[in-house]
């Protein structure tokens, strides 16, 4: 087995165990949920909206464990990605530029993925990790509050356009502005923080390492298909680092119990450069 798989599964156990310390929180039922004849949250109910007719994408979500072989998707529709591989979905792999496979060696022990080093994660390990994220909609900006890493991303809808590449100051989560099309969110980030520039942990799309650089722009759709389900389908846009761009599909549940999010701070109690024989001293 190898040592990328190792790693990435042990950090994955330990994301696993989050929601067994949801547990210490008080439940807190949410007004307007709609229920079923049995009571329960009927998660196909009708897409709930803000006053000016939006639908409404605030809540907390978790990612579905729902997998597909790959090229089984249907026809227009992207395939799905997973937490340790954006690729699995794709018969023939991921469009690298030739770089790419020389790196992707390099981090096959997954000592240097971003969630190993308690730092920000990339945009599709944070959609796709297994700790939950709670979107907070406003009518001028859009905020996802991760709980793994205590990641806070914004995502202005004030009708501000997407500043060139270097322009801003680099984000760890990319400068991000929003737009509706129907009731579609279409978000478009740039100048990514985390991106390739030699330093550990930068630029991991995925807990497998694929890529991405300074010229990476993400195109992101989300849509609130019912009151339960969320499907973001996300366009990598890199030409450093893919031959053209891809698209890839994250299907998402909410949070209908009343769970809330816990505080999560990584570097409380950060083991793994001690485990690994890289702490200093």
């Amino acid at each position: 087995m190898k040592r990328w798989f190792t790693v990435t599964m042990a950090a994955a156990i330990a994301a696993a165990l989050a929601p067994s310390l949801s547990a210490q929180w008080p439940l807190r039922p949410q007004p307007g949920v709609p229920k079923g004849p049995d009571g329960k949250p009927n998660l196909t109910a009708s897409t709930p909206r803000t006053p000016d007719g939006k639908p409404d994408l605030s809540g907390i979500w978790m990612r579905t464990e729902r997998t597909e072989a790959p090229g089984s998707q249907p026809a227009g529709r992207p395939p799905l990605a997973t937490f340790g591989n954006v690729g699995a979905g794709f018969k023939e792999g991921l469009p690298f530029q030739p770089w790419v496979a020389d790196l992707l060696k390099k981090r096959a022990n997954a000592f240097e993925n971003p969630d190993a080093l308690c730092l920000p994660q990339g945009p599709l390990e944070y959609h796709l990790d297994p700790q939950p994220r709670e979107i907070v909609q406003t009518p001028r900006r859009i905020l996802i509050v991760y709980e793994s890493n205590y990641g806070l991303r914004t995502i202005y809808t004030d009708g501000r356009r997407l500043l060139p590449q270097g322009e801003p100051q680099p984000y760890w989560h990319g400068y991000s502005v929003g737009r509706w099309e129907g009731d579609t969110l279409v978000a478009e980030s740039n100048n990514f923080r985390g991106a390739l520039t030699g330093q550990p942990g930068d630029g991991w799309l995925d807990g497998r390492g694929h890529p991405f650089t300074d010229a990476l722009t993400l195109t992101e759709r989300f849509r609130r298909v019912n009151f339960g389900h969320l499907e973001i389908d996300v366009t990598i846009d890199d030409p450093k680092a893919y031959t053209r761009p891809f698209t890839v599909r994250v299907e998402q549940v909410i949070v209908a119990d009343g769970s809330e999010m816990i505080e999560f701070v990584c570097h409380e109690n950060q083991m793994f450069l001690k485990l690994t024989g890289r702490a200093p001293g």
